[in-house]
């Protein structure tokens, strides 16, 4: 058995945390720890059946945890906005955020409700929305928001001419496309809120690559077997060579949203061969996430396709 490299998640009494993709693999991992460490954690779901299931879980382990579900689809932006609009209600300040949910490479090309190509609408613009929709919370606790991107974001590019994919679908271009424009986002994000003087920080964690439900069998994708990749994912995370595991996968993103010296604007991950496994630590931004007019673009553009502006009014008193 592969050894899970340790991260110490310090004490979060009285801090709202809300994760996305809570209910099963990284995600549940993280809103674990989180609920552990004192959080209240609020997780946003798509399938109600699976996130009690994961709600029951945590408790049966930790039975004082704070840990509730609201309903939310990201691939949808009215329910996004929906989300955003019961949060708000709530009036409880965010202090943690983490955009965990994704989909990775659907055989076809896929939309989601609102027209824009799947990995594109869930993994980036998803979590634009919510951003957008949680922003007053997120100022009113000066809130930590970490996007996890993923190790196909050190290649690749933004499609600009064809972002949709409607003429050339290539999966896993998409997929990294995703990923990119939203490590461009979350970037972008911890510049303009220094300028602005929202009191958010954002940076970016990946996860390495494990054996997670991401390139399993995924029917509601499309993807009726497991990709090749993942027999191979397994047998190397089984073996602790050079994979890592669903646990240690977890702890990069664990850092960078609640480690008091983790600083915003930039990307945690893990520190063991070639980055896809060991203990999390900070690295230097990958390539495509380095161009500060890419950044700039995909934020406007962002705005536009997702139906949001970012223009935080004074923090409510909460």
């Amino acid at each position: 058995m592969p050894r899970t490299p340790q991260f110490t998640v310090p004490d979060l009494s009285g801090r709202r945390a809300v994760v996305t993709g809570g209910s099963d693999g990284i995600g549940f991992g993280i809103a674990r720890r989180l609920a552990a460490a004192g959080s209240e954690v609020v997780l946003p779901v798509r399938n109600r059946a699976k996130g009690e299931a994961a709600v029951a879980r945590i408790r049966t382990e930790h039975p004082t945890a704070q840990v509730s579900l609201r309903e939310m689809d990201l691939s949808s932006l009215r329910s996004v906005a929906a989300l955003g609009e019961q949060l708000r209600g709530e009036g409880h300040p965010i202090h943690l955020l983490i955009n965990n949910a994704g989909v990775m490479t659907p055989p076809e090309r896929q939309v989601t409700a609102d027209g824009i190509e799947l990995q594109l609408g869930t993994n980036h613009l998803g979590h634009v929305a919510l951003v957008a929709h949680l922003l007053p919370l997120l100022v009113a606790g000066r809130a930590r928001v970490t996007s996890q991107i993923s190790i196909a974001a050190r290649s690749g590019e933004v499609n600009w001419s064809d972002m949709n994919w409607e003429t050339s679908y290539a999966g896993m271009r998409a997929y990294s496309q995703s990923k990119i424009a939203l490590g461009l986002f979350g970037l972008e994000l911890d510049r303009r809120s220094g300028a602005g003087g929202w009191g958010i920080t954002s940076n970016l964690s990946h996860p390495g690559v494990a054996p997670t439900s991401l390139m399993a069998a995924r029917p509601e994708i499309g993807r009726e077997r497991d990709t090749p990749n993942i027999a191979v994912i397994r047998r190397l995370s089984r073996a602790g060579i050079l994979a890592g595991t669903v646990d240690s996968a977890q702890l990069s993103a664990l850092m960078a949203a609640t480690s008091p010296q983790a600083r915003g604007g930039l990307l945690y991950g893990p520190k063991g061969p070639g980055n896809l496994g060991g203990g999390p630590g900070r690295h230097a931004l990958f390539r495509p996430l380095r161009d500060l007019q890419a950044a700039e673009r995909i934020w406007r553009v962002s705005e536009e396709l997702a139906g949001v502006s970012f223009a935080p009014s004074a923090p409510a008193p909460w």
